[in-house]
């Protein structure tokens, strides 16, 4: 498995499509607020992804992380500045009936409960880390208020998720090396289970 990873690594980087991936992937965590793509496709993936290509040296990790971080916090700052302006008029719009009024609800007790920790503890779930900053917006948090919150959150969250991936490829070499395919299997059922458990606890807080 790592062989194929170090294979598609090698093809980007042969093809010279390196640096257009890493823009997209960059491009997917800044929109995922912006413009909430994570409604649609959750930015850890992306992060996921070039944390991988990064262990396999298609580019720097830190270099990818700290663009990774500013993407997430000038995203989730342009989420911020459309909730401020066009306000609860948002919820009207094909995209606002697209998410649902029992999302929105969700989202906005969850705001009104938490406020700054809704900020920045919503990063880990997809829906309110697509629609919180918008809301910060249309609720008057201040945004020296909102971007301390969104910082921190940006940080922990990108750093977390990049290096997850960075070392998910490390010691997916290191498996196959001792513990062969018997193993690998083992652990994608693991990380599948996980991935499923947080669907599941989503679907929970959604109803």
């Amino acid at each position: 498995m790592s062989g194929w990873i170090h294979h598609v690594a090698d093809w980007l980087v042969l093809h010279n499509l390196e640096i257009p991936l890493f823009v997209l992937l960059i491009t997917f965590a800044f929109a995922e607020a912006a413009a909430f793509v994570g409604f649609i496709l959750p930015g850890e993936t992306s992060l996921l992804i070039g944390g991988v290509l990064a262990h396999s040296g298609v580019w720097n990790v830190w270099l990818f992380l700290g663009c990774a971080i500013v993407g997430a916090i000038a995203g989730d700052s342009v989420g911020y500045e459309v909730g401020k302006h066009f306000g609860p008029k948002i919820k009207t719009t094909q995209f606002g009936k697209f998410v649902g009024e029992k999302r929105w609800r969700l989202a906005q007790a969850i705001f009104d409960r938490y406020h700054g920790g809704a900020i920045f503890f919503g990063r880990a779930q997809a829906l309110l880390r697509a629609l919180v900053p918008s809301l910060a917006g249309m609720n008057g948090v201040p945004y020296r208020t909102f971007l301390k919150w969104n910082a921190a959150g940006g940080i922990v969250f990108s750093t977390t998720v990049v290096l997850l991936g960075y070392q998910f490829a490390s010691s997916l070499s290191v498996l196959e090396k001792y513990l062969k395919y018997w193993a690998i299997v083992a652990l994608f059922l693991i990380i599948g289970v996980i991935f499923l458990l947080k669907h599941k606890l989503e679907k929970y807080l959604e109803e």
